[in-house]
């Protein structure tokens, strides 16, 4: 959606350029992924650094602050009520830059957007807006080319582009008319989790696309469910990875919810009262996407809870811790079955490692560190839930900290959803193994029971008796589909000689078609619908 007044630039139309909230394609961000997987965009901006982080974004050594770090001068975000700028040491410990530069995309939209409202009312002339425009987007593309130099002095990433912006365009000191950080800072992360949700949703389905791949190539292999960790009932292997298809297609889902949720325009709350200044809010949400389906423009209601409104970072964290979990308990399953007790699956040595003495081993790393990076999200939950608990009404520095919780959220689910997809697409099943381990008749006990009930006995009765029958399998050392007519009668007198055919296992996967169980006809309809929606 571009600027459509006639009071906006051809320059600001070519540089606002937000996504519908459907079927958006997502804006390409610089990424802070914690390990080393193939990128995500084509070109990573450099991260600022400070004393208190390295450039990889974790700790880097404490040092004493320098005179060099920051700037005698007063901060352009302290106003003449300051007689001179914070100490070094303050001044370190409050930036954020070093994380928040990734909002800078946003932020210059977010500024265009303000910009051209501006001039639509009144306050900058057409030549201050774009002047305001072409500073902005010659600042973009040093950004993108890394040759934009961030100032931890200056706090963040809003007064770092606005501070450089005034410095080259004069105009550029009435872009913060009637806007806050408060309210600046709530538009930049909403646009930006905006786009993350995009790009994960779309991961997700890359995820499902997979599963689903793999248990259609392997359509025919039966493996033993599980219930307990102790072999339970015999499934088509497709239909335990389809399991997972649908979990995640609830974890979409929930992030489709909160991307609704979060799609309202808090630009014009100001500081916490909004302004006198005749802004027009729903212009700045129309050139920003913030519309509903259609088309009418989505603005908050409360200054106030606008910009102390993190609801939308939470819903987002839970939604992903959720999604973490998934991935967690599938990265399980992959473990237990590269083992050598399972053997069910060969994970290609792409995605494996070894050990550094033993030369025999081949780990499944990548999904025992998807299990493992599932503790940080859920911290990041609890963390950000945390954070917020105490806080007064209304914005409060203490909200600087959702955003390494956030960023980190982010980047530990889609990293973990892109591995998981690559490592399935490089995994191989032993159909022979499972073959064998799904042949165990005992899996076929409770169709024992099921046929005494099609015999008219009550099922409790059943359990009873094939309990029995197990019990005497047992004590015998010998298979259930091996034990005599004479030797099942001795427990009941309702077997009959078709009483041995209820473990033919073909026979009775094909009697499993009810809509959801694991039965032949009906796991090739799941894996069709699920081709066709995906």
């Amino acid at each position: 959606m571009k600027i459509s007044t006639c009071h906006a630039s051809s320059l600001f139309q070519g540089l606002i350029q937000p996504h519908a909230l459907a079927g958006c394609s997502p804006v390409s961000l610089p990424r802070m992924i914690n390990i080393e997987f193939p990128p995500i965009i084509p070109k990573p901006v450099p991260m600022p650094t400070s004393s208190a982080r390295t450039a990889k974004g974790g700790p880097a050594k404490t040092t004493k602050p320098s005179p060099k770090t920051v700037s005698k001068s007063t901060p352009v975000s302290r106003s003449g009520r300051f007689s001179s700028g914070p100490g070094a040491d303050v001044a370190q410990f409050t930036e954020s830059i070093s994380f928040d530069w990734r909002l800078w995309r946003h932020d210059i939209q977010g500024s265009l957007a303000h910009a051209a409202m501006l001039q639509k009312i009144g306050v900058l002339t057409k030549v201050e807006a774009t002047a305001i425009a072409r500073g902005l987007a010659d600042i973009q593309q040093e950004i993108e080319t890394g040759n934009f130099t961030w100032k931890p002095e200056l706090e963040d990433v809003h007064m770092n582009i606005e501070a450089e912006l005034t410095r080259r365009i004069p105009a550029g000191a009435k872009l913060h008319t009637a806007r806050s950080r408060n309210d600046q800072v709530a538009l930049d992360v909403r646009l930006w989790l905006r786009d993350e949700i995009t790009a994960l949703r779309g991961e997700i389905t890359g995820l499902q696309r997979a599963l689903v791949g793999l248990g259609t190539a392997n359509a025919e292999v039966i493996i033993p469910g599980y219930t307990h960790l102790q072999r339970a009932q015999p499934v088509y292997l497709a239909h335990h990875l389809l399991a997972y298809v649908e979990m995640l297609q609830r974890d979409s889902g929930r992030l489709a919810d909160g991307q609704a949720r979060l799609n309202v325009c808090p630009l014009g709350s100001g500081a916490i009262a909004g302004s006198t200044l005749p802004l027009d809010r729903e212009f700045v949400a129309r050139q920003l996407g913030f519309v509903d389906a259609a088309g009418r423009p989505r603005i908050t209601q409360n200054s106030m809870d606008a910009v102390s409104d993190r609801d939308f970072v939470v819903e987002f964290a839970a939604a992903a811790a959720l999604l973490a979990v998934h991935l967690s308990r599938l990265a399980e399953d992959i473990i237990l079955w590269a083992g050598a007790e399972f053997n069910f699956i060969k994970i290609a040595d792409a995605y494996t490692t070894g050990s550094s003495l033993m030369p025999q081993k081949k780990n499944p790393d990548i999904a025992e560190l998807v299990r493992g990076k599932t503790g940080r999200v859920l911290g990041n939950l609890v963390s950000l839930l945390t954070l917020l608990k105490g806080l007064p009404m209304t914005y409060n520095r203490d909200l600087q900290e959702d955003k390494e919780r956030l960023f980190d959220t982010a980047d530990t689910v889609r990293a973990s959803t892109r591995l998981m997809a690559a490592m399935l697409a490089h995994t191989k099943i032993n159909a022979s193994v499972c073959a064998a381990a799904a042949s165990d008749p005992s899996l076929l006990a409770t169709d024992l029971a099921d046929y005494l009930v099609l015999k008219g006995m009550p099922f409790r009765q059943a359990h009873h008796v094939v309990g029995a029958v197990v019990g005497l399998s047992e004590k015998t050392g010998k298979p259930l589909n091996q034990l005599t007519l004479a030797e099942l009668q001795g427990v009941d007198r309702t077997f009959a000689p078709d009483a041995l055919a209820v473990f033919d296992l073909k026979t009775a996967m094909a009697k499993r078609n009810l809509t959801g169980a694991p039965g032949t006809e009906e796991v090739k309809r799941q894996l069709k619908g699920w081709r066709e929606r995906l």
